[in-house]
């Protein structure tokens, strides 16, 4: 039998014997449940947007899930966690980021992009409060007073916004009402980790009410740096976002939402260290210490984002107009010492940890960016059997960036820079159908019309190798543009009042991709659009009298014209390339079970299989002579390149599993809770070649916490990574071994006061 069959086969039996080990331990507390009379606590229902209407997610023929308020507070802990705390909390998501707090990559049934260039466009996307986050540095807008997040799988690009093949992770902040609401929040801990979040809101008149939210996290610096011998020099940050919003609503036909958000975020980038990967291995070397570096380069990141909404809703009887207007604008400037070290080969006597070839230290900046977004539909209320909605999504984004480049050796002047500019404009026709073909089955039909053009210009001043006669260059120019059909099609159906069974098939498409970092190269690289075709089955049932909750499906997707983005290497520059077909498959499991009135048990698990189908793509794989990693790839056609042929997708770990329990005691005046959850995911390559040094170790983390809940007040204590795991999560290829890590342990206290 093929290897590859064997291994999914394999992933499957694993599979399976999870769910049965899980029916067998849930099987006992069913049967006595179904035995006695119905209990008086039961799951509370879920209502979910994701197809722009409110529904039940049992209802929904989409693999979906959700992470309520609370469950996100208790996750957060107050430990100054970006959007990244949701790695591996949800079935086949992941996210990880080179830039630190400012740039999350997204990945979804192990499909994403690795791309660090700040035009990259990625086949996840992050909708706020209905507007699309599009360029990489909105998408790190921190987490705070949000009523749910929700994460659907597979292509969603018939309803939403631009690029969305993979899924998307859609964010709901808690909406204004008549209602006087909010909360406060402090905590510390670990590092002088402080976070203080505070909400309030209510009415102003009969008709307007208001609702602002803060939030302001910072910590100290943490991470000693050996080389100038300054302790405690990197790693902290100074981090606060807020948002206002106005809600209108007199009781007639028209209401309105106005909203506006600010983040404003200083501190350190993401942390390289050389040499940190045992040659031969994946393992550590012995000179790594988790609270040290030794660079000779500066590190700095600064991000400022501005944005607002205008959602305005007329209710017309049959049928009801939305509007949703979005601004958002970008000012960053992130820079890092690369190479992770200090020295170099031109400096005699001079260089480590390790050998350290040459010195490499970068920035990258925004400034100037704006992205407006236009969305109008119309949709049906109740026409019985029959209900729909169309609508028209306008898209602009304007985008300069400045890319640099550092003598660290020689005084850390500017000795390269680059000017990136990039005009999109896209719009699209959409509608959608769900037709009840009788009590018990429904068909969904979507469709969409999507066109999607780009104007590029990037131009060289100085290069890094100017003393070796290279020249500046450009500016260089080109377009990309393409227009496509996109649907989904699904039905469901009721087996009886607690299980339904679906299945879906839909298109997805990314619009074509420009790559211009022009440090070490030439060249500008086009990507085409990519469009792919994905295959779900699910069954969702909600068992022993609504105590337990279990949505389970099979996937099976094919892209063709994968866009796909070769990184570093020995040539030390990115482009974007298309591999003839990228596949994936799989399965995924949601489960909530309250198994006594004060224990509440969920879990998730996912199951990713994906690989590259393509015989002659072939990329420049790590590092060079001077820093040579044990290939696990054959050679490709040009010297110095290897094929990527049958490889996994990087950052796309075949397992993920999340466990979560919350036991509850009631005492005479209040709550005692405990709060515990794990989040693993498997291995990953970190790039699209196979190497031994530049495979992901597989990461588990544990959280916990403990409090005490009355009147509406709270205290507890938490930890994050509570046995201090330590992991590679990524790795720079074009120059030495170096590698950037998990975060570490953290521990804190938090008082909330809640009021209604």
């Amino acid at each position: 039998m093929n290897p590859s069959k064997v291994k999914i086969y394999s992933g499957y039996s694993l599979f399976y014997a999870a769910i049965t080990a899980t029916i067998t331990l849930f099987s006992p507390a069913i049967y006595a449940q179904d035995q006695q009379a119905a209990p008086a606590g039961i799951l509370e229902e879920i209502i979910v947007t994701a197809t722009k209407r409110e529904e039940s997610v049992q209802d929904v023929a989409l693999s979906i899930s959700t992470l309520s308020n609370e469950k996100l507070n208790m996750l957060t802990s107050g430990t100054g966690a970006d959007i990244r705390f949701l790695r591996g909390k949800i079935p086949s998501l992941n996210i990880e980021s080179s830039f630190g707090r400012a740039f999350p990559r997204f990945y979804i049934r192990g499909w994403g992009n690795t791309d660090f260039d700040i035009n990259a466009s990625q086949p996840v996307s992050l909708i706020y409060d209905e507007v699309v986050q599009e360029n990489p540095m909105l998408k790190g807008f921190p987490i705070f007073d949000v009523e749910r997040i929700e994460v659907p799988r597979g292509p969603q690009g018939t309803l939403f916004g631009r690029n969305t093949p993979a899924g998307l992770v859609k964010v709901d902040s808690v909406k204004p009402s008549q209602e006087t609401t909010g909360y406060v929040a402090f905590s510390y801990g670990t590092d002088a980790n402080t976070t203080s979040e505070a909400a309030f809101g209510g009415a102003l008149s009969d008709s307007w009410s208001a609702r602002l939210s803060l939030i302001f996290m910072s910590r100290d610096d943490w991470v000693d740096n050996d080389f100038t011998g300054e302790e405690e020099a990197l790693g902290g940050f100074d981090e606060w976002a807020g948002r206002v919003q106005f809600a209108y609503d007199n009781g007639g036909s028209f209401t309105a939402l106005f909203s506006a958000h600010v983040r404003d975020l200083e501190g350190t980038a993401r942390l390289f260290r050389a040499n940190i990967i045992e040659s031969g291995s994946n393992n550590f070397a012995s000179h790594f210490e988790q609270d040290a570096v030794s660079i000779d380069g500066a590190n700095v990141q600064e991000v400022e984002t501005y944005g607002g909404l205008a959602r305005l809703e007329w209710d017309l009887g049959s049928t009801t107009l939305t509007s949703v207007t979005g601004y958002e604008t970008i000012d960053a400037f992130s820079r890092g010492d690369i190479d992770g070290g200090f020295g170099g080969i031109f400096v005699i006597g001079s260089g480590g940890p390790g050998l350290v070839p040459f010195d490499a230290e970068s920035a990258d900046g925004v400034p100037d960016h704006d992205q407006f977004t236009q969305e109008l539909r119309l949709s049906s209320n109740d026409w019985g059997a029959l209900d729909w909605q169309f609508g028209f999504f306008y898209f602009d984004e304007d985008l300069t960036i400045d890319t640099f480049n550092y003598a660290s050796l020689f005084g850390g002047g500017v000795n390269g820079q680059v000017l990136q500019q990039q005009q999109t404009e896209a719009w699209a026709v959409f509608g959608a159908l769900d037709y009840e073909i009788s009590d018990s089955t429904t068909l969904n039909v979507g469709l969409r019309y999507s066109d999607d053009s780009k104007d590029f210009s990037a131009e060289r001043f100085l290069s890094p190798l100017a003393f070796l006669g290279v020249p500046p260059i450009g500016p260089i120019t080109t377009t990309a543009d393409d227009s496509e059909i996109s649907w989904d099609l699904s039905l469901t159906h009721a087996v009886n009042e607690d299980v339904n069974v679906y299945g879906r098939v839909a298109k997805g498409f990314r619009a074509p991709s420009i790559q211009g970092r022009l440090l070490f190269g030439d060249t500008v690289s086009v990507a085409d659009s990519e469009t792919s075709i994905s295959w779900e089955a699910g069954v969702k049932a909600t068992l022993a009298g609504g105590r337990v909750r279990a949505n389970a499906n099979v996937f099976f997707y094919t892209v063709d014209d994968a866009q796909l983005t070769a990184v570093g290497g020995a040539a030390n520059f990115n482009q974007v390339i298309n591999a003839n077909e990228v596949e994936g498959k799989g399965i995924e499991l949601d489960l909530e079970a309250l198994l006594s009135d004060n224990f509440l048990l969920t879990a998730g698990i996912s199951y990713n299989d994906t690989q590259i189908n393509d015989s002659n793509l072939a990329v420049t794989p790590c590092g060079g002579p001077l820093t040579p990693c044990t290939l696990l790839n054959p050679a490709g056609p040009v010297a110095g390149s290897v094929l990527i042929n049958g490889n996994s997708l990087p950052q796309a770990p075949e397992w993920i599993v999340n466990l979560t329990g919350r036991w509850s005691q009631q005492t005479e005046n209040g709550e005692f809770y405990i709060f515990g959850d794990l989040a693993y995911r498997d291995k990953v390559n970190f790039f699209l070649y196979e190497a031994v040094e530049f495979t992901g170790k597989s990461l588990t983390e544990l959280g916990l916490r403990a409090g005490y809940i009355w009147g509406g007040h709270e205290v507890s204590v938490f930890g994050r990574n509570i046995t201090d795991e330590e992991v590679i999560v990524g790795g720079i290829d074009f120059n030495n071994l170096t590698g950037f890590i998990n975060e570490p342990a953290r521990w804190g206290l938090q008082y909330r006061y809640v009021f209604n």
